[in-house]
């Protein structure tokens, strides 16, 4: 709700529509789209057609000159589609454009910029070694990228048909990385944009996550397949490696993060609704922007008002705050509920004081 809440915000002075294409969920997501969306043309799928065919489906329809892919699982701060649609128009070069993304606890996700990830690359990342599968842009700087990540890609929609859309041989991870190198091929530049922020929940999940593992690396498998024939000879030792990973990640215990708070604090002009404190059952600490500024703030929970900030400085104050061991939780504009996540391979948390 709040990818789609932030985003109507973010469009408001922009010609636009909203495509939400649903896969098939068994929860309540499609009436809440209905109830408090009206405006948002939604497309429910009878089963779950995966990430490329039901992006495929909602760009088919769409009429604007530009598409943005965004996932579910965003907030997008309210400047980030007119400056990349800024940037869009004055660079003819363009692929496929995207922002800096952070996760629930104000870290950048460094899969926000990556190099092609060649068969050498992608071993050395299976034994841990990054410093060659991310891009070595600085996190805040403008330029230009080979790989960006699919929670958000700006591009023409005749561009995207004419490299051939998602590849939905991809069910789910590698069609982005697909989507970029083609665009890469047919002559196109792919962008970063450091200065734009958006956050993204859940992050690109760790090796020590088996269907994780499993699917990344089957995912390459396609790709090596579709774009490095010479790779062909190299199936038995990717099987081999992977195999090998297999047994070194078993071995490592992956550890659930606790979280221990000495205060919490509401961040708002307004003050502290009751029904927060009655379900935490927690004194809560207003505070106002201002006040913020001036107090050093450790080891506490900061529960943001949408109401009364705008996304972009939420995640601002997210980013200067995160060193501190801090955490995070928002509360989305006439939602009576906060969302927040303490580790980006997490799904997350809501809670809901509806009542």
């Amino acid at each position: 709700m709040q990818c789609i809440s932030s985003t109507e915000k973010a469009l408001q002075s922009i010609s636009s529509e909203i495509i939400v294409v649903d896969n098939n969920s068994q929860d309540e997501s499609c009436q809440w789209v209905k109830t408090h969306f009206p405006n948002v043309q939604l497309i429910q799928n009878k089963e779950n057609l995966g990430f490329s065919k039901g992006n495929n489906i909602g760009v088919n329809i769409a009429k604007g000159k530009y598409i943005c892919l965004l996932n579910p699982d965003t907030i997008v701060g309210e400047n980030v589609f007119s400056c990349l649609l800024n940037f869009a128009e004055q660079h003819q070069d363009l692929g496929i454009v995207a922002p800096q993304l952070i996760d629930g606890t104000g870290n950048f996700l460094p899969e926000s910029k990556r190099n092609i990830p060649t068969p050498k690359i992608a071993f050395q990342k299976l034994l841990k070694i990054n410093k060659n599968y991310y891009s070595k842009l600085a996190e805040e700087e403008t330029g230009k990228v080979d790989i960006l990540v699919g929670a958000f890609m700006l591009m023409q929609k005749s561009k995207y048909k004419a490299v051939g859309m998602l590849d939905e041989d991809y069910f789910m991870y590698g069609e982005d990385i697909d989507l970029s190198y083609k665009f890469l091929k047919a002559g196109y530049q792919n962008y970063y944009i450091g200065s734009q922020k958006v956050l993204h929940y859940k992050g690109e999940s760790t090796l020590k996550d088996k269907k994780y593992r499993e699917r990344f690396y089957g995912a390459m498998d396609i790709f090596y397949q579709k774009h490095f024939q010479r790779a062909r000879i190299l199936n038995p030792l990717i099987k081999l490696l992977l195999q090998l990973a297999k047994f070194l990640h078993a071995k490592t215990p992956t550890k659930n993060k606790t979280v221990n708070c000495k205060e919490i604090y509401w961040v708002s002009d307004r003050p502290v609704l009751e029904r927060i404190s009655n379900k935490l059952k927690k004194e809560i600490i207003h505070i106002s922007r201002d006040e913020l500024n001036k107090l050093e703030i450790k080891n506490s929970q900061l529960i943001f008002d949408a109401k009364s900030m705008e996304y972009q400085e939420i995640f601002s104050i997210m980013t200067n705050l995160k060193i501190n061991q801090n955490y995070f939780r928002i509360k989305p504009v006439n939602f009576n509920f906060t969302v927040g996540s303490d580790d980006s391979r997490s799904q997350g948390s809501v809670l809901n004081f509806d009542y």
